[in-house]
């Protein structure tokens, strides 16, 4: 399960690189931090939990009990919390991709980002396709569509009007 972990941690790490435009706030890769710290825990308890296992010994094996209710208290815990303030981080994160979407100008590396994020997601804006009639690209194009990033993968023809939604 730590190797599992640690796995876990590595990609949330690796891929917080395509999206790093998108996650502004200095604490957005905490929760890959923390997960990883969770399974060098876990090893270190696996590993005291096994030993004490070996030798029969009840202390050891008291000591692994109070730590696995310790560590499922946290988890309860970091569920609640998670659940209070999930409307929070949807808003901080719907906010900062609106800012984004305003400097795409199809050019610049925060577009690039929205273009690999749109086609990686298959999404179109931040709600959908009607997020870019807001944005300044959108007006300044003149034939008032979305980028091409937003046109599914099977639409041959998709030019990014808005008076073929079905391609996008």
């Amino acid at each position: 399960a730590a190797a599992g972990l640690s796995y876990v941690g590595a990609y949330v790490i690796n891929t917080y690189k395509s999206y790093d435009n998108f996650l502004q706030d200095k604490y957005a890769l905490l929760p890959a931090v923390i997960i990883i710290c969770v399974a060098v825990v876990m090893f270190i308890i696996g590993l005291i939990g096994c030993c004490a296992t070996f030798r029969e010994s009840r202390v050891g094996l008291g000591l692994f009990l109070a730590i696995i209710l310790v560590i499922f208290i946290a988890e309860v815990s970091a569920f609640v919390l998670g659940f209070v303030y999930r409307e929070k981080v949807k808003t901080d994160v719907q906010g900062t991709m609106r800012s984004v979407f305003e400097k795409y100008d199809g050019k610049n590396p925060e577009s690039t980002v929205v273009d690999y994020l749109q086609e990686q997601l298959h999404c179109c804006g931040v709600k959908n396709y009607s997020d870019w009639t807001t944005t300044q690209w959108y007006n300044s194009t003149g034939n008032h569509s979305v980028p091409q990033s937003c046109c599914q993968q099977e639409a041959k023809n998709c030019t990014g009007h808005l008076d073929q939604p079905q391609e996008l």
